[in-house]
């Protein structure tokens, strides 16, 4: 148990931070299934929709320290490899 009254602090926001992370998370995790599920479907124009409007949001996070930059750039990447993939078919 935390002692001090700065590591009480500490313990507070770390509880608050990560509710907002989590939050962030989610919402990222969201923008990304629904990349996924316009190329399953196999419609191009929704899924370069999906992958326009969740690319920022995946950039957002790294900004955000929820991934790291080498994570959310592979994410980016496969994503648009996958969206390409469905309009050449």
């Amino acid at each position: 148990m935390p002692v001090h009254k700065s590591a009480k602090k500490r313990v507070r926001s770390n509880e608050r931070n990560s509710v907002i992370n989590g939050n962030r998370r989610s919402r990222i995790r969201t923008f990304i299934k629904k990349v996924l599920l316009a190329v399953k479907a196999g419609n191009y124009e929704e899924a370069r929709a999906a992958f326009l409007a969740a690319e920022p949001e995946i950039q957002r996070g790294v900004n955000k320290d929820i991934f790291h930059k080498k994570t959310a750039s592979r994410l980016v990447s496969r994503l648009s490899a996958r969206v390409k993939k469905v309009k050449a078919a």
